[in-house]
């Protein structure tokens, strides 16, 4: 049993604090916790063995793969994610997860079966607080079959299968429902993010990403020059929110030139990169989803100089 623990980092966006511009291109300027374990309490559970197809919400079939032997949890760590903050993770770096459909007060299960599955429940044995996690927010609770599973802040802490390597945070917003654990056994929320920054995608490369760390699209049917046009009206505003205007020194790693916002029809406010308008996807859940690539062949994520990644050559 492995009783160090390690914190996982992740890379950060470009740093570079940037201004908005007048025209384009022109430059502008605790919950209680339930029984208490204390310093001791493995957080067991599964790993991942070679195969996927886990269902990823609360109850579906695992289709592949079977869980390993139990693996203690061993010292608790606290992880720094670029996207998501301050996060609990095992002593192998490992996420730890909360449920939505779980309770803290009192403390209860509502993951059995597949979703247990899906969603190996952290054993309340041997686990331990390490640097950051406070002891008395370590419990345990009864599961159906007996055994006993970690909470913390009151919260039963899950791994998440589809989880493969240290750090991997695959779980954060499944279903709406599955959150990564903040050390204090709240929902692990975002980093506080400027307006608009950039991220590295393991597909796309540098790509520009809103204050909530929301994947932003431009439109192939608008217009940038001499003046921003949005061709995206009516319906289309509800798939594709406009970015509302960012503070002059509330930006990141973005090309300042062109950067500005422009009125709409409608009389409401949106941002431009590089004069181009920039959207959000509905269909993205998540920090770090990209359902809106190539959409319909109109739609492509921004990069830094405001340029559409992916799109084809004019």
């Amino acid at each position: 049993m492995k009783t160090s623990w390690r914190s996982a980092s992740f890379v950060a966006g470009a740093v570079a604090v940037l201004a908005l511009t007048t025209a384009c291109g022109q430059e502008e300027g605790a919950q209680p916790a339930s029984q208490n374990v204390g310093a001791a309490a493995p957080a067991g559970g599964y790993g991942v063995g070679s195969g996927g197809g886990y269902d990823t919400g609360t109850g579906g079939t695992a289709q592949e793969g079977q869980p390993v032997a139990a693996e203690s949890a061993g010292k608790l760590a606290v992880a720094t994610n670029a996207e998501l903050g301050q996060v609990l993770t095992d002593s192998a770096g490992r996420t730890l997860y909360r449920f939505d459909q779980d309770t803290a007060e009192p403390p209860k299960t509502n993951c059995d079966g597949d979703c247990a599955t899906a969603w190996p429940p952290v054993l309340a044995d041997d686990a331990s607080a390490g640097e950051g996690v406070d002891p008395a927010l370590l419990g345990e609770v009864a599961r159906p079959d007996g055994s006993k599973q970690l909470t913390v802040g009151g919260w039963p802490a899950y791994r998440y299968a589809k989880d493969v390597n240290p750090g991997d945070t695959n779980g954060q917003g499944v279903k709406g429902t599955w959150f990564a654990l903040a050390p204090d056994g709240k929902k692990a929320k975002l980093a506080d993010l400027p307006g608009l920054s950039t991220r590295n995608d393991p597909k796309l490369g540098e790509i520009v990403v809103d204050r909530n760390g929301m994947t932003v699209y431009r439109f192939m049917k608008d217009e940038a020059w001499p003046k921003p046009v949005s061709a995206c009206t009516g319906a289309c505003l509800e798939k594709w929110p406009a970015v509302e205007p960012v503070a002059a020194n509330d930006t990141k790693g973005v090309q300042k030139k062109g950067l500005m916002s422009f009125t709409r029809p409608d009389g409401a406010k949106q941002q431009t990169v590089n004069c181009w308008p920039i959207y959000t996807f509905s269909g993205d859940k998540a920090p770090g989803d990209t359902n809106g690539q190539g959409v319909g062949g109109t739609w492509y994520a921004v990069a830094p100089d405001g340029k559409p990644i992916g799109a084809p050559k004019e």
